[in-house]
């Protein structure tokens, strides 16, 4: 096992830089998830680790070793790909000890090693069957079995789960996340799901067009966002953008007014200039009960103050509400997601409720936001104001 560590690594092809200024260090024994939209550079990364693809410039260790003339093949990392790559007319066992017999290492120590991965994996059973007598999420196991049979110091996952169904690849995370705390390699994965990269991850980098946006841990990047890429990336539903106009002490929303003198007072504002303002699902509640919910009707009119105006955030001399009109209502189970458009604009936001509140398309909602998670962004740069 050992460390995996970056320097100002950059790739280029032809003209087209595919990742620039890529600088970080990755302990021996954590697992660190690359994630961001499709083309942000973050497989070109994983590919430059595991020696698939040589760094422009730049220097990259994997452990106290400069590896980067260095063939993959002498590394001593693991990678597992997204289409799996079995050999389909080996068995099971076969394909799990295939990267030991290339190593020739000792045919007992290979079977031990066979026996040992498959049992861990739950396919012991399973060892006389070629790939195409497997489902998706047992060929998945035997690519990460193959992998682990050969004890790297490095696991470099390249979107491994992106082919399975949701319920199995819930299941396949969660053994994923087993498995490293019990085998302690350092791993490297690669996806564009946010809720893997939160669930799987001690550390988030994230990445947009080639470079580091954010590295912290999920809960870090999720409640201080370095900008609006991040914050609007990470996150379901995302959180919601809404651009604004700053005059008369306030933010102007699509002709509806927000007074924060608490923001007004932290930040340098200038009269007439845009900034967007950023507020999650969960940070945004309707200013009635959930019975006047139901009953409301379409009418255009404003619902009263409720319990959500007394709610904590709420300071003497904020004006912190809007009036949206119901779109789209989800019901998910334990709750409900309302999509709600501010009137006369294209501006939609993403509300997160209980399961009991059920308006209906075209119903009228004054909402409360929680101040105390506000955000403000430059939208020109999209970097955090506040």
């Amino acid at each position: 096992m050992a460390n995996v560590r970056l320097e100002d690594i950059k790739r280029r092809f032809n003209n087209v830089t595919a990742i620039e200024d890529i600088t970080f260090e990755i302990p021996d024994g954590e697992f660190w998830v690359l994630v961001g939209p499709s083309g942000c550079g973050k497989s070109t990364i994983l590919r430059t680790i595991a020696g698939l693809e040589t760094a422009t410039s730049g220097k990259l260790f994997i452990g106290d070793r400069l590896v980067n003339n260095i063939p993959a093949r002498q590394r001593d990392v693991a990678m597992v790909f997204q289409n799996y790559a079995l050999y389909p007319h080996m068995s099971v066992a076969e394909n799990i000890g295939f990267g030991l017999q290339m190593r020739k290492v000792d045919r007992k120590i290979i079977q031990e090693r066979v026996m040992n991965v498959a049992r861990s994996l739950s396919l012991d059973h399973l060892l006389d069957r070629k790939p195409k007598q497997l489902s998706g999420g047992q060929q998945q196991r035997v690519a990460l079995g193959r992998a682990i049979a050969r004890e790297p110091q490095v696991f470099l996952l390249d979107e491994p789960l992106s082919n399975l169904d949701a319920q199995l690849r819930d299941d396949t995370r969660a053994e994923l996340k087993q498995l490293h705390q019990e085998l302690g390699i350092t791993t490297i994965y690669v996806t564009h799901d946010q809720v893997e990269a939160m669930t799987l991850a001690d550390k988030i980098v994230v990445l947009n067009r080639g470079r580091i946006q954010q590295i912290g841990d999920p809960q870090t990047i999720y409640a201080s966002p370095a900008n609006q890429m991040v914050a609007t990336f990470l996150g379901s539903p995302p959180m919601n953008i809404l651009p604004a106009i700053y005059e008369n002490n306030g933010f102007d929303v699509s002709g509806q007014l927000l007074t924060i003198p608490a923001v007004v007072k932290k930040l340098q504002l200038r009269h007439g200039h845009s900034y967007d303002l950023g507020i999650r699902p969960e940070h945004i509640f309707i200013n009635e009960s959930p019975s006047c919910v139901r009953e409301a009707s379409p009418t255009g009119e404003a619902f009263p103050t409720g319990e959500a105006s007394r709610r904590e955030g709420r300071e003497e001399g904020n004006e912190s509400q809007l009036i949206v009109e119901v779109k789209v209502v989800e019901p998910l189970g334990r709750e409900t997601l309302i999509r709600a458009g501010l009137p006369g604009s294209a501006v939609v936001l993403n509300i997160q409720v209980g399961a009991d509140v059920r308006p209906r398309p075209g119903d009228r909602l004054s909402l409360q936001l929680d101040l105390n998670h506000l955000f403000v962004f430059d939208p020109k740069t999209g970097d955090r104001i506040l």
